[in-house]
């Protein structure tokens, strides 16, 4: 008997994903390393993360119509050549955004006791980077928003330069996917001209994308000052991380920031549904999307994450940050009871 079910490769480190769509598809769940151009070939579809390169090398020989990432960015993917080759691309949008606040202002709190009356400077005003605006308001900052993409398309109105932040804010959080052409490429966006115009000694955080921020500036300005701390969860060629960076930081994580179970949840959730949508297969199990909190406290935060341990275990271990990654412990967000 022919099997005709659509066939299915399925990153074995997405957690969540089983049971999803095994009733309806033919799934096979293999390590990164095995996700090879002949594992490929006679795949209808491809549910991956970020560390396996979607291109013509992996993609060409085989009859695959969709590869759903179960992540936010989509930078691990040749999109005009799955575009120019029929293959749609999916993304988790907003996935993890909530687990991103969580640690961004679990680090926060980690530095700084009390956030009132300080100045945070968010850097794309996305699914991320308007929670994080609406905690920072919460938790009584003044919040100053850059977002050149926004801007451009809704007017100036509510969003500052570049230069603004540079010179006001106390901390500067980055939420930028990773771009190097285009009207606004965010590829180094925070580089040596950028530090050397920081006012106010900032605390630097890139929980985005590790080339976004630029290894050689940050070091020299935190060497000369002009940064007063750093935290890092994205790291510019992950996972041979610069150790120096990773001694300068007060707070390292190896690229963990998104890692909730609710987050995770969600983006297999959004993977299996864009691949359903495709096919027209049908979920059976379909579990409700987890819920983001209306209101945030700092004892909320405080309790729900603390990253110390995080941070320890990568600077006693640096050569371990995939090992870290792809093991960790998926911690609950805020509001979800521990």
């Amino acid at each position: 008997m022919v099997d005709n079910r659509i066939k299915i490769i399925v990153e074995a480190n997405i957690p969540y994903f089983k049971g999803l769509l095994d009733e309806a598809a033919e799934i096979s769940y293999l390590p990164a390393a095995e996700i090879t151009r002949d594992a490929l070939r006679d795949a209808d579809a491809l549910v991956t993360r970020t560390r396996t390169r979607c291109d013509s090398s992996l993609l060409a020989a085989s009859r695959c119509s969709i590869v759903a990432s179960a992540t936010i960015g989509l930078d691990h993917v040749d999109i005009p050549w799955c575009e120019a080759n029929g293959i749609e691309v999916c993304n988790a949008p907003g996935c993890n955004a909530p687990a991103v606040a969580q640690y961004v202002f679990a680090s926060l709190l980690t530095l700084r006791n009390d956030l009132r009356g300080t100045t945070l400077g968010v850097v794309g005003v996305g699914h991320v980077g308007s929670i994080i605006a609406d905690w920072g308001t919460q938790l009584g900052m003044k919040v100053l928003l850059n977002d050149p993409p926004r801007a451009a398309a809704e007017g100036g109105e509510g969003f500052v330069s570049l230069d603004t932040i540079a010179a006001e804010a106390d901390f500067i959080t980055f939420h930028t996917p990773l771009t190097k052409v285009g009207e606004f490429p965010t590829f180094h966006l925070c580089d040596s001209a950028f530090v050397s115009s920081l006012r106010r000694k900032p605390v630097i955080i890139n929980s985005a994308r590790g080339p976004v921020t630029d290894t050689a500036a940050l070091l020299a300005g935190f060497s000369s000052g002009k940064i007063g701390a750093l935290v890092m969860d994205c790291w510019e060629d992950e996972p041979m991380i610069d150790r120096e960076l990773l001694g300068a930081a007060v707070i390292a994580t190896p690229h963990i920031a998104g890692y909730s179970m609710q987050g995770k949840m969600r983006a297999s959730q959004m993977a299996a549904e864009a691949i359903a949508r495709h096919f027209n297969l049908t979920m059976p199990h379909k579990p409700p999307m987890p819920y983001l909190p209306s209101s945030v406290t700092a004892d909320e935060i405080k309790a729900s994450y603390n990253p110390a341990c995080d941070t320890a275990r990568l600077k006693s271990a640096p050569e371990e940050f995939e090992r870290l990654r792809n093991t960790y412990d998926l911690r609950n967000e805020v509001g979800f009871s521990q």
